[in-house]
């Protein structure tokens, strides 16, 4: 009885711990979207505007602090893959014995493929950092389907993920010497300096700017269409009573293109982010001659060791 009763409690825990994680997949985006209910103005006809701006803070140093919709929403993914990531992982044991714990495994030994297959078994530390933007990028562009407003629908969004990537790309060109990075920008020859310089910061530029433009104008292809086929279906179909109210022709057709532009090309940019960042970290500074900047650094150490014994 005593070892029914601590498996019974074990599993009450258990589950307990698993509806708690649930809540934290769901409850950030249903927030979200009671937000954005309650700040949508009203308006006819076509509509197309940016994040709503929840929050004006003018007292703000510089400029006035924005609260906006793709910031909230952007926290909201975020949560909402903490709490799947951790509902993935609960109950963790040697032998996979759960679908959840399968489904874990093979994401990470995916992304870790695709991080050794594109950068080399040397870069492999990077896996982590890699699936949570690519995770991230396509969450957020699929959110849209739910009727977020898509975080990658804001360019001051792909921007912030985009510096970052172009912080992490100059670290690493760093960690092999400071004069080889500014040695870096006279290749091939001295007269490509200019060039080299205009290429080397216009990287956060392209990367943002390619996610951004990709996801925005699919939202605004989708909207136009949407509403094209709404005044459609009402000059053809308006002299029939009641049914002619209904905008009968936008059924079947959004769905296609949101299809297109909502899931395939949202994965798409995500796949295409996680490229980008993966090859131009791998590229800014050449595995075997950071190996062989570690090689002398070692005989040093060994070489004044020596000296000192």
């Amino acid at each position: 009885m005593t070892d029914g009763k601590a498996v019974s409690v074990k599993d009450t825990r258990f589950r307990t711990v698993d509806a708690l994680l649930i809540a934290l997949m769901v409850l950030p985006l249903a927030a979200c979207l009671v937000l954005k209910i309650l700040f949508t103005p009203e308006y006819e006809g076509v509509h197309i505007s940016g994040a709503l701006i929840y929050l004006q803070i003018d007292s703000f140093p510089v400029q006035p602090l924005l609260i906006t919709e793709s910031q909230v929403n952007s926290a909201g993914i975020t949560l909402s893959i903490l709490g799947l990531c951790l509902y993935l992982t609960h109950g963790l044991t040697v032998k996979a014995q759960t679908r959840r714990q399968l489904i874990a495994e093979w994401i990470v030994e995916k992304c870790r493929g695709l991080v050794d297959s594109n950068m080399g078994e040397s870069w492999s530390g990077y896996a982590p950092f890699v699936a949570a933007i690519m995770g991230l990028s396509a969450f957020s562009s699929l959110s849209c389907l739910i009727g977020l407003f898509a975080p990658t629908g804001d360019v001051n969004v792909t921007a912030g993920w985009a510096v970052l990537v172009f912080f992490l790309v100059t670290w690493t060109k760093l960690r092999g010497g400071f004069l080889n990075y500014l040695r870096g920008f006279t290749e091939p020859v001295v007269f490509f300096t200019p060039m080299n310089f205009i290429s080397e910061f216009s990287l956060p530029v392209s990367m943002a700017f390619r996610h951004y433009g990709n996801v925005m104008c699919g939202a605004v292809i989708s909207a136009l269409v949407g509403s094209a086929l709404t005044g459609l279906s009402r000059m053809l179909l308006g002299w029939i009573p009641v049914i002619g109210e209904l905008p009968l022709l936008t059924v079947g057709i959004p769905a296609v293109l949101s299809l297109y532009f909502d899931v395939f090309s949202g994965l798409m940019q995500a796949f295409i982010f996680a490229m980008l960042t993966m090859l131009n970290i791998s590229n800014s500074f050449p595995a075997e001659a950071w190996e062989k900047r570690q090689k002398k650094k070692e005989l040093r150490k060994m070489q004044k060791a020596t000296v000192n014994g």
